[in-house]
């Protein structure tokens, strides 16, 4: 049997359809590209099963390999409104680079098909605590550990080229990303991050963080030790980490010896916190990112 047909696992999602998708729209950036792409959801069974949305060129490749990391709410309400695939755009602009590009799916593991709170959010993604006293660290850590996986899963398989890997990261996955970027993988060419941090939104407000001073400390902790190269796009009416945060976030990384690139981007749409689930925002970071694959991708 075929590889590929070997480690794919049948999904089952409502009816129990496995999702096989061919896409039907091209992104242009600075390089259009044309490459066939086939889009499919995955079961990848790692420590924790999880499904995955990936999207690939047709071809048996292997492929450089681009993970992505979506953003979390604490709130199980919220929660229950995610999509299972999240800024599926991006993920083809991608694609249609050359990337084999696997995305967790809405959070969950596979053992939370039937009960979400039996998977990722509630091992992982709780771990940040109370607002008195954010763990932000280990929040970080433990969305890196869940890369760290896939990364380990993919290249066992022999699905992609193993020193070509690229970590993005949207809010919570971005400051995840980062959290890896600490730890200097040998195969993490650079890291990309969009909108990252942790503690946006307290009480559901805009504008109005957890313990600011701390997440901004815990990203020198991150910068002190992190060589990986990585560039962070923001927007200026983000209403989680607004300018003057975000910039004070990139100085502490930055002063404390991390390697990041930043770019504050103008505002988009409701809340720039979002620009990476918008099609209509590919023009705006497109030729931020493509030249930065081309520099370390």
């Amino acid at each position: 049997m075929h590889l590929t047909n070997r480690i794919l696992l049948r999904v089952a999602i409502g009816s129990s359809i496995a999702v096989r998708l061919l896409a039907i729209a091209a992104f242009a950036d600075e390089r259009p590209a044309s490459r066939a792409i086939q889009e499919e959801v995955w079961a990848i069974p790692v420590t924790l099963p999880t499904v995955a949305y990936v999207v690939r060129p047709v071809g048996d490749g292997p492929f450089p390999l681009v993970v992505m990391n979506h953003g979390v709410s604490l709130d199980q309400r919220e929660r229950s409104f995610f999509p299972l695939v999240e800024f599926r755009d991006a993920a083809i602009w991608f694609a249609r680079r050359g990337y084999m590009v696997v995305a967790p799916a809405g959070g969950y593991g596979a053992a939370a098909l039937d009960d979400p709170e039996r998977g990722i959010y509630s091992v992982f993604y709780s771990k940040i605590g109370g607002c008195d006293n954010p763990n932000f660290r280990d929040a970080g850590f433990a969305a890196a550990l869940m890369d760290k996986w896939i990364i380990d899963y993919m290249t066992e398989q022999k699905l992609v080229v193993p020193d070509k890997i690229i970590v993005v990261g949207q809010s919570a996955g971005g400051w995840g990303a980062l959290a890896l970027s600490s730890q200097n993988l040998p195969a993490v060419r650079a890291i990309i991050t969009f909108a990252a941090g942790r503690g946006g939104h307290v009480d559901g407000k805009p504008n109005n963080n957890c313990a600011p001073d701390k997440l901004v400390a815990a990203t020198a902790d991150l910068g002190r030790t992190a060589r990986t190269p990585t560039l962070w796009i923001y927007a200026e009416n983000d209403t989680f980490f607004g300018p003057a945060l975000s910039r004070r976030m990139h100085d502490a990384y930055t002063g404390a010896g991390g390697n990041a690139e930043y770019h504050l981007l103008p505002p988009f749409g409701s809340d720039g916190h979002f620009l990476i689930d918008s099609p209509d925002a590919i023009p705006l970071w497109a030729p931020l990112v493509g030249p930065f694959l081309d520099r370390h991708g």
